[in-house]
């Protein structure tokens, strides 16, 4: 039996989101032909979105954009936490799988910014502590997660080789070779590096993807490089690329559609 209400909330939850997409406020005919809604319907849901405060009209535009609830929301996300919290039970198996530290990564700008670590028993510190932001295009997080932005996102984060910031005098210094790095990446399903971030240490990863299909954040685990040999390193992706979708399950995401990827990682990377 169909449950009354769900297809207005549904609609309400589209606007918002069409909303949220958008770089400025939009006039209602334009929603309400994205959304594929009558526009009766549509001034109607503005209108109970508006009263809620999660929409504001301005009149003087004819346009509609986010108001003050829609920002509450997603300051409670932040505040809340929810990524790091699903993330950690996840981080703790696969440590404990894998005997190796993890950690869970997201994108900001060109770099990454580490907000979950979990450290494995007798092993050493890492430079990616939680708070830690470095290059993206050096870390296997950060690759991950470049790899599946859009193609004009990525130039606008390296315009010119100002941008790749060079820590060891390893990894992709224009954008021609990041670009060839993220099409291998792309293909495998998984991103690696070795030494780039941290001379004698390696480290693979996978992206998490929100309800979209969007990279969400990354999961890495970081080794030294003489500890792993290459058939060892082809589970560790797996292991990686497991915790990586079940997060994406848990986050209720979805994984992006890839042309020509693996579903199985390769014995090395």
């Amino acid at each position: 039996m169909p449950r009354p209400g769900v297809p207005a909330a549904r609609h309400a939850l589209s606007l918002l989101q069409a909303l949220a997409r958008s770089a400025g406020p939009v006039p209602a005919a334009t929603l309400a032909r994205e959304l594929g809604l009558p526009r009766s319907s549509t001034y109607h849901l503005l209108t109970e979105l508006i009263d809620a405060g999660f929409v504001v009209h301005l009149p003087e535009e004819r346009r509609y954009g986010l108001g003050v609830s829609a920002f509450e929301i997603g300051s409670a996300y932040s505040r809340q936490e929810p990524l790091a919290r699903l993330a950690r039970p996840l981080l703790a198996r696969l440590v404990d799988a894998v005997g190796h530290s993890a950690h869970l990564a997201v994108l900001h700008g060109r770099e990454v910014l580490y907000v979950v670590e979990q450290r494995a028993p007798g092993r050493p510190p890492l430079v990616t502590d939680v708070g830690v932001r470095l290059p993206a295009q050096l870390t296997a997080s950060g690759r991950a997660l470049l790899a599946d932005l859009p193609g004009p996102q990525v130039r606008a984060l390296f315009p010119n080789a100002d941008a790749f910031v060079d820590r060891h005098g390893a990894g992709p210094r224009r954008l021609s070779e990041l670009r060839r790095l993220l099409t291998g990446v792309r293909r495998a399903g998984y991103a690696s590096e070795d030494g780039e971030v941290t001379p004698g240490f390696a480290s693979v990863a996978a992206a998490v993807h929100d309800h979209a299909g969007r990279p969400a954040a990354g999961i890495a685990v970081t080794f030294p490089t003489d500890d792993v040999d290459p058939a060892a390193r082809g589970g560790l992706t797996m292991r990686v690329s497991r915790a990586a979708a079940d997060l994406t399950r848990r986050i209720n995401g979805r994984p992006p559609q890839r042309l020509g990827s693996q579903t199985t990682p390769p014995a090395g990377v």
